[in-house]
């Protein structure tokens, strides 16, 4: 799936494609194809990459907790990039789970009453949850103020398995995750029952800047898949709420 949502994927068969049948196509095709081509080549660039992460961040409600704070912060995590050895095995954690951390404590800092709730299971033995309490543990945070859960392995998981928590969470809370997560976390969130105060613990979107901006580069197409993933992701999630209400 990963690949079939890569930009790079479909430039290389796209232009497989014209390689072996340029001539063959119709002329009206030709121009077609060379325009997606054109596009998806746009698409690896910071110029296009970028825009697709616009997109998906300038959705994030910029004032989405009117009246009295949220006493709960949920964190999500983003996961681990390897399995870890226990669960004080920082090393493992993804940059981006350690990012929403940060955030989450920032949070809960300017509110040390609240609960701090971490999101995520995993594949492993060791949970993705186990690492990040044990990591806010070791910052300052009293063992007594988090709680978590640690059975999902999606976004979509993450809402309903917290929802099923015992004793419950509180419906009103602080959802903590990237910028671009935030419209897809939102929607779980919702569909879960909960009413989510959304705060981003990083933007991604970089203004247009030199020339580089407008050339392909690696770190391009690592953000447009991203933004891709999450797009498609929003898509199937506003999918599988609209079910929900039927």
């Amino acid at each position: 799936m990963h690949i079939l949502l890569s930009p790079l994927s479909w430039i290389l068969l796209l232009a497989a494609v014209l390689l072996v049948a340029f001539r063959r196509l119709p002329r009206a095709l030709r121009w077609i194809a060379l325009a997606v081509e054109c596009v998806l080549v746009v698409s690896i660039c910071p110029v296009g990459a970028n825009a697709l992460v616009w997109q998906i961040e300038s959705r994030v409600p910029q004032d989405s907790c009117a009246g009295s704070a949220p006493d709960t912060i949920v964190v999500l995590s983003a996961g681990l990039e390897r399995e870890p050895t226990a669960s004080d095995d920082f090393n493992s954690l993804e940059s981006d789970s350690v990012e929403r951390l940060m955030a989450g404590i920032a949070l809960w800092r300017r509110s040390p009453g609240a609960a701090l709730v971490f999101a995520g299971g995993g594949p492993y033995a060791t949970r993705e949850s186990a690492v990040l309490q044990k990591l806010a543990e070791e910052i300052g945070v009293p063992a007594e103020r988090i709680r978590r859960e640690d059975r999902s392995l999606t976004t979509w998981e993450n809402a309903q398995q917290l929802r099923a928590l015992a004793p419950p969470l509180p419906a009103r809370i602080w959802l903590v995750t990237s910028a671009m997560h935030l419209p897809r976390a939102l929607i779980a969130f919702r569909s879960a029952g909960f009413e989510p105060c959304a705060y981003a613990s990083d933007h991604r979107y970089l203004p247009p800047g030199g020339l580089g901006y407008y050339l392909p580069q690696s770190s391009s197409l690592v953000k447009a898949e991203a933004a891709i993933h999450e797009l498609v992701g929003e898509a199937v999630y506003r999918w599988r709420a609209a079910q929900l209400t039927r």
